[in-house]
Formats: C-alpha cells, structure tokens, sequence
C-alpha cells in the first residue's frame, strides 16, 4: 500500500467572479444578441462564483496564435507546477532530492521537454529521477495519476513519488465559436494547479492510505469528451451524453470495486468527487444514491474554482484533507475523462 503524504493545490494570481469573465469573454465568442444572451444564461447557471486564469483577464482580447497560447502555457505552468510541488514537499518534511519518481499531467497544453523535465534543474530534482509526463486523459488524470503513481510505488516501498497537475483551460480560449459545447466550456473551466506527494508502504511519512484502484473505460463513449485539434488549438469536444454514461455504467462500477475491497456504497463515508459541474455532480449522486450533501467540498470546490480539469479532484482531496477526516474513514475518490473512462481510488483513514 502506499500513502498520500501531502496535496499542494495552487491557482494563479487573477481572480475573478463569474459574471466579470461572462462579460469580457462573451463578445470574443459572439457578436449575435441572442447568441450572447444564451451564453450569459448558461453562465450564470453554471454553479460558480469565481475562476482564476492564467492571465488577466483583458489580456484575452489580444491572444493570437496556438503558438503563442502554447508559449503562455509552458511558462505558467511551470512556474505553478514548481509552487505547488515546494509547497507539497515542505509539508511533509522532505525535499526535491528525496523524489524518486515523477508523473506531470495536463491536457491544456504541450511541451517537449515536458514541464516535469524543466522544473528537474530549477527544484534540484536529482538527475535520475523518473519521469512520466502525460497528455489526453483530461479530467480522470487527477484521480488516474494518483493510481499510477501509487502502481510505481507498490513496487518501489521505500521511495516518494510525485504527481504534478496543470491545466491552465483559459488559454484554450476558441473565438468566434458559437456552439453550445463552447457556450458551456467558456463557463465552466478554469486555471489551477496540484502537486501530490506520494510515498512507499516502508516509509515513515503518515498520511491516507491507497488501498485500492481501478480503471474503467466505457465503450461507444469517444465522441462524448474531447478535443478537436485544429488550427486554432484546442476545441472542446462536451456533450450532454455525459450525464447519462454516469447514469449508464457508474453504479455498477463502483459497486463492484467496493465490493471486490468487502464493501459497500454505505461503508463509504468520505466521498472525493470530480467537480465536473452541477449536472455531472448530480448524476453522481443520483447514480450512487447518495444525498448532494455527500459532495459538499465538490460543490464548494466547484463554486470557488470552476473545473480544474484534472487538478480539480485533487483540490478536493487537499479540501478533505485539510478539514480532518475521523480516523478509520473510508473514502472513494474518483473521475471521469475522454474515453469516456473512469477511475476510482480507495482512500483509508488510519
């Protein structure tokens, strides 16, 4: 087994509320009235009341190129990247040498050498450590990482490994884009930032314990999530599909993987959801028959940030943390990406 010593979640410096980003984002997408009005509508539906971007906010007017977007993207992911993992690694008393292995996600951005390879010399990683970036798993890869970085140290017990999240969605921005999947992205998605610290079953460091995970990928499923890569960069694949796959296959999924660990929905009494937005969270609900109030920290998260991506379920696993959970809880954090897939963690309070 291993153990989550410490979550770091960071977000950049401009905050802003809703109806500020509607406001200066709308025109940029649509200059029809009643195009626009349907924007603002589905905006201020959204559940959240203030998002964080990588740049100030007027600063989008004059974004050009992919190029330079992806430019953008490097720099400040980076610089989050290196904040939060400082910030995770002083938490629990150890240092950038002491990190043995290293899995950075995003899905907002690309860069070769990797983000994880730049941060190697400014943090003082060792020039062995392994390294894992990856792209595409969107926003299952918070709770994806987790699992893979927990398989390294299954294997690696006296070693810390470390995931590394970025996703900076604002700078995704498409112009002159009037469907309704943009509609809604341009409202729901935000910028932000976590670094996770993970260590081996012979370690000292305390921590949560993984107990279990377990990858599910659903069929039929790939034109429901994604992007479409073009000229512009990325343009967001988001259907309304994606309630009812949750409807479709979440009960059974994860019936079946507390029942493989000798438990049940009931045992669970900390939930560590994806805050994918409200029709996500209530599909959740809905498919686990649970009250909305299991979700709390998800809907709070959701309300304060906006969907992370794949960050997001690892701002709500700091939120957990940091609250302080009664020891011997059970938790089961989990998430949805393109795929459509699915990922489940099970967490035990010592």
């Amino acid at each position: 087994m291993t153990r989550i010593a410490a979550v770091a979640p960071v977000l950049p410096a401009h905050e802003y509320s809703q109806s500020e980003i509607t406001a200066e984002l709308a025109p940029l997408i649509s200059s029809v009235p009643g195009r626009r009005a349907v924007l603002e509508r589905m905006h201020a539906a959204s559940g959240i009341g203030t998002r964080f971007t990588a740049l100030p906010l007027e600063r989008y007017r004059s974004l050009g190129t992919f190029r330079e977007s992806n430019d953008i993207f490097i720099e400040v992911a980076t610089d989050l990247a290196e904040r939060a993992l400082r910030t995770a690694l002083s938490a629990c008393g150890l240092e950038a040498p002491d990190v043995d292995f290293v899995m950075f996600t995003s899905v907002t951005g690309i860069s070769a050498p990797s983000v994880d390879a730049l941060l190697v010399q400014r943090l003082g990683l060792r020039p062995d450590v392994k390294r894992l970036p990856s792209f595409g798993l969107g926003c299952v890869a918070g709770a994806a990482g987790l699992a893979r970085v927990h398989d390294y140290l299954v294997g690696h017990p006296t070693q810390v490994g470390v995931l590394l999240s970025v996703e900076l969605c604002s700078l995704t921005l498409q112009r002159d884009d009037e469907t309704m999947a943009n509609f809604v992205a341009t409202g729901l998605f935000g910028d932000g930032a976590a670094a996770v610290v993970l260590v081996g079953d012979d370690r000292p460091e305390p921590g949560p314990r993984i107990i279990d995970t377990r990858s599910s990928f659903y069929p039929d499923t790939t034109d429901v999530i994604g992007w479409h890569v073009g000229g512009s960069g990325f343009e967001i694949v988001l259907t309304a599909g994606v309630a009812g796959v949750i409807e479709r296959h979440f009960p059974a999924e994860a019936a079946a993987f507390l029942a493989d660990n000798g438990l049940g929905i009931a045992d669970v009494t900390t939930w560590v959801a994806h805050p994918g937005g409200p029709r996500v969270l209530d599909a959740f609900a809905h498919a686990l028959d649970v009250p909305a109030t299991a979700f709390e920290k998800s809907w709070a998260s959701l309300d304060r940030v906006g969907n992370l991506s794949s960050s997001a379920v690892l701002h709500v696993l700091a939120d957990t943390m940091n609250a302080g959970v009664t020891p011997g809880s059970t938790g089961l954090l989990f998430a949805l990406g393109p795929g459509v897939s699915a990922e489940f963690v099970l967490l035990e309070w010592p």
